[in-house]
């Protein structure tokens, strides 16, 4: 069996504010395998963002263990949490924030360039994932002339442009109407699919929510399987 891309280990997070301790989460434990895709779920305010983001080595826990690929990253520095997110670590959130002078094949070959892919392989890998994404005819669009859907479909691309081992979405289909949210969706499994890549998707959406492999939910402080 492969191992996990994600695990979290008795992950707390506290927060000190105004001389009151906050706790957002108490000893939440989490295991994603390699092309498993696993649904967030929680009230607003529960906690899910908190944990997308301690999973993404974007803030540490107040205690517990964050493991990607195995490696243990909870006290890692700066530079090596950063070469993590750049190679190992996808991020989609619920606005696309997509680099408006540049068009779509652009956008989405950003992350190799950064990463030192020359620019030839970096469009054929932008070229490939935008045609898997239904978007062979926006290649040379700027975000101000795509749909939403369109613009979420590019940034679900250049999250996966890196070839991570983990994505991470925020509610990636939440500015998106029913039907643009449910083909975006299909698109965005069947790309998770093709890559194995585990992912962990918080969304509202619990129609959407059971497409996915499993149901986690913040509830309590706590992370219970649905």
């Amino acid at each position: 069996m492969n191992s996990p891309v994600l695990q979290l280990e008795n992950v707390t997070r506290v927060f000190e504010q105004a001389g009151e301790r906050l706790e957002i989460l108490q000893a939440v434990n989490l295991s994603i395998r390699p092309g498993e895709i696993v649904a967030l779920l929680g009230q607003s305010g529960a906690g899910k963002s908190t944990l997308l983001q301690i999973a993404g080595l974007l803030e540490p826990p107040t205690s517990g263990k964050v493991l990607i690929n195995g490696e243990d990253c909870t006290a890692s520095k700066d530079n090596k949490r950063t070469r993590i997110r750049r190679n190992d670590i996808g991020f989609v959130y619920q606005f696309h924030h997509l680099l408006p002078e540049f068009s779509a094949l652009e956008n989405v070959m950003m992350p190799n360039l950064i990463s030192g892919v020359s620019k030839s392989i970096a469009k054929n890998n932008a070229t490939e994932l935008l045609e898997l994404m239904g978007l062979s005819h926006r290649l040379t669009h700027r975000p101000a002339r795509l749909s939403g859907g369109e613009q979420q479909r590019v940034a679900i691309a250049r999250a996966l442009a890196n070839h991570p081992s983990l994505l991470l979405a925020d509610e990636p289909t939440g500015n998106l109407d029913e039907a643009t949210s449910d083909m975006v969706f299909e698109n965005f499994v069947n790309l998770l699919r093709k890559q194995n890549v585990g992912a962990l998707v918080a969304t509202h959406n619990r129609e959407l929510a059971a497409r996915m492999d499993r149901i986690v939910q913040v509830r309590d402080h706590q992370l219970i399987e649905d």
